[in-house]
């Protein structure tokens, strides 16, 4: 007896495993009643089920689950929280079909409860007799006494295994959502555009042409890009993101292509380029029109020849990539200006992939704001809030300027702004329901300083002979006016002209205009 209680304190404080305690536990008081069958069964959701079985034919009794309106012996020990011996054929409580495809029967059961320190009982132990007249089971009441206070020690360590089982597996759970959700690149849609494009852009994963991704800022080019590399043979490869205007052009020249120590002051060692990093996976290149004029001419020969030559040095690698790009802009106008070369244009549109803006897919407004609410929500360890119809119906027919990176926008604005777990119509900005937008004015009207009223005014756009300027002399002049209306705040114009910061800061460094 004294060994049998030391090896069940052991198992109970061993710090194994759920399955392993149930096990053991299970295993000793069998051995304390010197019989071979026994289960342990909880009650979950309208039924009862075997967390473990021991005894011959065990895997027929392990995870059966008993419906709790029906008669049972481990039913009625937990619904009364009170033990009791069963004598199967005679006890009305008996389950006959639990045994009825095992060779060997029950002569006589006893049942033990599983009850916690605050008396809730969520359990039962049955201790089973196989032996005709089942005259093996010690039922002096002593002696179930005891073995009642074993079960309830084992009772509470039990629970505090399957309470800390749960709460491993739903945080697992959690984090696994929550990586899934941080992810930028969820495909979420299901309007007749959307699926159209996502086709497209699938059908064209199987080959490994260049890709040219246009739409709207905000509409999930690199969503789509990424979606090409996934499903394509070159899955398991790398996919490298470069955006083409958001670095100054030096830079961006040996970020695609490399350098060689020594080829510029502080190039203290060789540095790896995109291309050669991506050798074997795909290379993503966004906001490709704004790429310089000698750049373009480099990937033209990535393209044809699958060659590239790091900065400062004199011989060229081979690089096995394939070329997906993306622009908000128009190409075919860049072309005329003379600021991106034709035949590279020819090139990366191999496979053309126009992607549809928001106001074209109403349908998906609902999805995405699901989504974003709920991946935010995680982020923030706070609970998810819901639309009530009139602001969803606001919001699906809103005019979403900026696309679903607006969108996203917005789901942070509520989350930040509304303190309940129901966004009303009332809780939307007033610029939403007027105009909507969830951007407010772009260029609001600055009230001139009373010194200033009676300064000479400028002369009017309109008013200038624009004939006589150059093209470039016109678009210098236009870039000037809308950074002098907003106090020469690069972001505000880039919005008032339609097209994201690092576009208009390019096209202000090649027109050679300067914040003074």
């Amino acid at each position: 007896m004294d060994a049998l209680a030391f090896e069940f304190y052991d198992a109970l404080f061993g710090q194994l495993e759920v399955e392993e305690l149930e096990r053991r536990f299970l295993s000793i008081l069998l051995k304390l009643q010197h019989v071979e069958r026994g289960s342990i069964w909880v009650r979950s959701e309208g039924f009862y089920i075997c967390l473990e079985a021991a005894g011959r034919e065990f895997e027929k009794i392990k995870g059966m689950r008993l419906a709790a309106d029906r008669p049972s012996v481990v039913g009625w020990v937990i619904e009364n929280s009170s033990r009791t011996v069963a004598e199967p054929g005679k006890d009305q409580r008996h389950c006959k079909e639990i045994e009825e495809g095992l060779t060997e029967k029950s002569t006589l059961i006893l049942g033990f409860p599983m009850i916690l320190k605050d008396g809730r009982v969520y359990g039962a132990v049955e201790i089973i007799d196989t032996q005709a007249g089942g005259n093996r089971l010690n039922l002096h009441p002593e002696y179930l006494e005891l073995l009642q206070r074993l079960v309830d020690i084992g009772s509470i360590a039990l629970s505090h295994a399957l309470d800390y089982a749960d709460q491993v597996q739903e945080n697992r759970r959690l984090k696994a959502t929550l990586e899934a959700m941080r992810k930028e690149g969820a495909i979420i849609g299901e309007s007749a555009a959307f699926r159209q494009a996502l086709k497209t852009a699938r059908d064209y994963a199987r080959t490994d042409f260049p890709v040219l991704v246009t739409g709207e800022s905000g509409t999930g080019k690199e969503v789509l890009a990424l979606e090409v590399h996934r499903v394509s043979r070159r899955k398991n490869g790398a996919f490298l993101v470069q955006n083409c205007s958001a670095i100054p052009e030096t830079l961006l020249e040996s970020e695609l292509f490399g350098y060689r120590k020594g080829a510029f002051t502080g190039a203290v060692k060789d540095k790896l380029g995109l291309f050669e990093a991506a050798n074997g996976g795909t290379v993503f290149l966004d906001e490709i029109g704004d790429m310089p004029l000698h750049l373009q001419a480099r990937i033209l020969r990535v393209i044809e020849n699958g060659e590239v030559k790091p900065l400062g040095g004199t011989e060229t690698r081979s690089v096995d990539v394939r070329i997906v790009s993306a622009t908000n802009q128009d190409l075919a106008s860049a072309i005329a200006e003379g600021t991106f070369r034709e035949d590279l244009y020819y090139r990366l549109n191999v496979l053309p992939l126009v992607l549809p803006p928001l106001r074209e897919r109403r349908e998906d407004i609902p999805l995405l704001l699901d989504y974003f609410v709920k991946r935010e929500s995680l982020r923030l360890s706070t609970p998810p809030k819901s639309f009530s119809p009139a602001a969803l119906g606001c919001l699906t027919e809103a005019h979403w300027g900026g696309n679903i990176r607006e969108l996203q926008n917005f789901v942070k604005y509520v989350l930040a702004t509304v303190p309940g777990e129901r966004v009303e119509l009332e809780h939307l900005p007033p610029q939403l329901r007027e105009r909507g937008s969830f951007l407010p004015a772009l260029c609001p009207a600055v009230p001139a300083a009373p010194a200033l009223r009676a300064a000479p005014q400028p002369a009017p756009a309109a008013a200038m002979d624009v004939s006589r300027l150059t093209w470039d002399e016109m678009e210098r002049e236009y870039v000037v006016r809308l950074l002098e209306g907003v106090k020469w705040n690069v972001s505000k114009a880039a919005r008032a002209a339609g097209v994201n910061r690092s576009t208009f800061d390019s096209r202000m460094k090649r027109l050679g205009i300067q914040k003074e």
